[in-house]
């Protein structure tokens, strides 16, 4: 996998990113103060935080947080103070005990965050972790994350999950499914749009002018000549031809069990996979801390940590902040990639 293109010349400072509370019951607070601590003194990635201050108190009392109403003064105060854009819980949050009653400051965090975006007001949404289950609990209607911040930009296709580190990046085609149904739901026009939207994303928020995608065969062996199913012959294989005649450089399909070595990765960019745990046990296996979640597809730059909301570790101190803060650095480096390319547009 090849690094992308920097953005050219020395230009603006790093764009302020939008960083949501997550549920507050789990372990998304201690890594925002604990990224915090750790950009503040380079201001790569600086970022306000959407959501309650006396979260934030009870979580690290001695972090001294600026409320802001005025999101032009986040870059100033950052290096001193957490920049917070308060949005106040219904309930004090208790580590590891989810409350359905603070799922609405949750889903307020992301609406803002988004809006902040679409308003360039800020140059990113990162996202802390929720809890799904909490949230349907309380009414909420979409299966994920993904899919609301799909809903809140009004996108005509679905966005497109990727998981990204420096050693890897993988697209599924289908994402939290059974796998019977994603061998139902899997098709030749999904293979396709997925990968349009993949090699879209890799030229303008990347940086790469001609992205390489290895498309994974469904079956083992990638069907081995119909010998172990039809289906990489009859619904990968014309995807894979398809790419190639929008101009992309992909190849496959090809055999998942090997195609994720160190000598395969360094032939692609990003590999496009099937179904939800051919793409991301090999990510997780080779960098579960540098792991990054990317939604592809929408009008904005969002990102994420590679992992839940850690409730069996929520206020015990043990909560690593590496995937939260790989999630500020890459989203920062997107949105300047993207700022570049608007501004020679």
């Amino acid at each position: 996998m090849r690094e992308p293109t920097p953005p050219p010349g020395p230009g603006a400072p790093p764009p302020v990113l939008a960083l949501t509370m997550g549920d507050p019951a789990g372990i998304g607070g201690e890594l925002t103060v604990a990224a915090w601590c750790h950009l503040r003194d380079t201001s790569s990635a600086p970022f306000i935080f959407l959501g309650d201050p006396e979260h934030l108190a009870a979580v690290a009392p001695e972090i001294p947080v600026a409320e802001l109403s005025d999101l032009a003064e986040a870059a100033a105060v950052f290096p001193d103070r957490l920049p917070v854009l308060p949005i106040r819980l219904p309930t004090p949050a208790i580590p590891g005990q989810p409350d359905p009653r603070n799922a609405p400051a949750v889903i307020t965090a992301i609406e803002t965050a988004v809006r902040l975006a679409q308003a360039g007001r800020v140059g990113a949404v990162v996202t802390n972790p929720i809890s799904k289950a909490t949230l349907y609990r309380s009414g909420f209607g979409f299966p994920g994350h993904t899919e609301f911040l799909g809903a809140l930009c009004d996108m005509p296709e679905a966005p497109v999950m990727m998981l990204a580190s420096p050693m890897l990046r993988v697209v599924p085609v289908t994402v939290h499914v059974s796998l019977q149904r994603a061998i139902r739901d899997l098709s030749t026009a999904a293979i396709l749009a997925t990968g349009l939207t993949l090699a879209r994303s890799l030229r303008e928020d990347f940086g790469l002018s001609q992205p390489r995608i290895a498309v994974a065969g469904l079956n083992p062996h990638a069907g081995e000549d119909g010998a172990m199913g039809e289906e990489d012959a009859a619904i990968v294989a014309p995807a894979v031809a398809a790419l190639r005649r929008h101009g992309v450089a992909a190849t496959g399909p090809l055999p998942a069990d090997t195609m994720f070595t160190p000598r395969a990765r360094a032939g692609y960019d990003a590999a496009l996979c099937m179904y939800h745990d051919q793409a991301l046990i090999p990510l997780k296996t080779l960098d579960m801390d540098g792991g990054v979640n990317v939604t592809l597809g929408l009008s904005i730059i969002r990102t994420s940590p590679d992992h839940g909301t850690a409730f069996d570790i929520a206020g015990t101190g043990r909560a690593d902040p590496g995937s939260l803060l790989a999630a500020l650095r890459m989203a920062a480096e997107l949105a300047t990639h993207r700022a570049a390319r608007s501004s020679n547009a």
